[in-house]
């Protein structure tokens, strides 16, 4: 009888959705430096327009911009969500998805999120490992692929600092020895630090590490959409974390950011930035997701208020004290974008986009119509943003809406071009130059 209910719950929510609220501006009103925010328009029924995923079929691409061509480097991929590129070029796939969630955690609510990210493609079991790829002869194709770390917990970030290469699982940062060529590691890690887990309505953890090496930096996602679970279980989330992987030392580095996940040094001015997926369930054209510069102790909103100090009604209570402090983000990139991947241009050779930032969307589940589901560069002159977004892949949606692919992370190979992760297209595609 409850599976029945259950059912009768969601079929009820997709079909007030359809024919319901949608978006009354354009994707690029919500873009750039100042979008434009309506007022909320919170519905008894969220807004649920889920692009099917289905996959591509044989032979099909993305379509890239033009002067770029588009290939697959690697196929038959397990659900690849981030990448990172070795010195010596080899390339490091997470394939990883949400973990379990704690038992009796799961109300209505999440019982009906998790239908939903079933249809848009995440809902697989995690393959919980990182695989290396390695295109040795330089053709654009890996012709290489051996399982480099396994047994993992929904693996996301991964970054190298000398012989030693850190991963954040959805529970901890590790850290494992590495020397220039192995294909895989099958030594015991070291654990630096634990990092919130629990609920993980935002499980993915990223890390990268300062230019020097000293630092490391950790996003931790937020476990509710505006803090809807408590307060208590937000402790150490929403935020970027500093760490020290010597001795374990942390801080929080900058909060208020519901859920970061790309995150990069900007070439010119050293700045850290990264891209923030913003808030749910006040109408198609709110909350714009953003990319920012990142201020050591900055506040950045959420969950009291967005876009700086435009206060969220739903939060009880407020904290005007906080919000009076929140930073406005540096520039807006659509609303339920889901951008998630981030990197910058330095050392790119595609024509025309060298100097700005790549941007990953995975594309929108709670805005009528889809918004996302593309690659997107932001130019940059002296290193802010100049300009609005160029698309650079696109195609991932088909004529009839349903989703071939959604892309995730985003990285410049030692070739100079575009590696895009696509997790539902189960690929890595190579973006070149013609």
């Amino acid at each position: 009888m409850l599976k029945r209910q259950h059912a009768v719950v969601i079929v009820l929510a997709a079909g007030l959705a359809a024919c319901g609220e949608s978006s009354t501006l354009n994707v690029a009103d919500g873009t750039g430096p100042s979008p434009k925010l309506p007022a909320p328009n919170k519905t008894l029924i969220p807004t649920v327009n889920i692009a099917p995923a289905v996959g591509w079929a044989e032979g099909a691409t993305p379509v890239a911009a033009q002067g770029l061509q588009v290939q697959a480097f690697a196929e038959g991929l397990d659900h690849p969500r981030w990448l990172y590129v070795l010195p010596n070029g080899d390339v490091l796939v997470a394939e990883s998805n949400a973990p379990a969630k704690p038992e009796g955690s799961q109300g209505i609510r999440e019982w009906i999120a998790g239908k939903v990210m079933g249809r848009a493609g995440a809902g697989v079991p995690s393959a919980n490992r990182i695989t290396l790829l390695r295109d040795a002869d330089h053709d654009g194709k890996a012709e290489t692929r051996t399982v480099f770390l396994e047994n993992l917990n929904s693996p996301f970030g991964m970054t190298l600092v000398g012989n030693d290469l850190y991963v954040a699982d959805a529970d901890k940062l590790l850290r494992f020895p590495y020397q220039t060529g192995d294909q895989s590691i099958s030594a015991q890690p070291t654990k630096i630090i634990d990092l919130p887990s629990g609920l993980n309505h935002h499980w993915t953890k990223n890390v990268i590490a300062s230019p020097d090496g000293k630092k490391l930096y950790v996003s931790v996602g937020s476990n509710s959409n505006v803090g809807e679970n408590g307060l208590d279980k937000e402790e150490g989330r929403a935020a970027i974390w500093e760490v020290d992987p010597a001795t374990g030392s942390h801080r929080i580095f900058a909060s208020g950011l519901r859920n970061p996940n790309g995150m990069d040094w900007e070439p010119k001015t050293g700045k850290l930035w990264t891209a923030v997926n913003e808030r749910d369930e006040i109408g198609s054209d709110l909350v714009p997701d953003y990319i920012t510069s990142v201020q050591d102790g900055g506040f950045y909103g959420w969950p009291y208020s967005y876009y700086g100090q435009h206060i969220d009604a739903r939060v009880n209570p407020q904290n005007p004290e906080l919000v009076a402090k929140a930073i406005a983000p540096d520039y807006a990139v659509g609303p339920h974008t889901a951008s998630l991947g981030l990197s910058f241009a330095q050392n790119s050779k595609l024509p025309n986009f060298t100097e700005g930032v790549f941007i990953g969307q995975h594309g929108s589940w709670n805005r009528k119509p889809h918004s996302g589901y593309k690659v997107v560069f932001v130019p940059f002159a002296d290193g802010k943003p100049h300009g609005m977004p160029i698309d650079v892949l696109t195609g991932f949606l088909s004529p009839d809406e349903k989703a071939m692919g959604r892309p995730v992370g985003v990285v410049i190979d030692k070739q100079g071009d575009l590696l895009v992760a696509d997790d539902v297209g189960n690929k890595v595609w190579r973006v070149s130059g013609k």
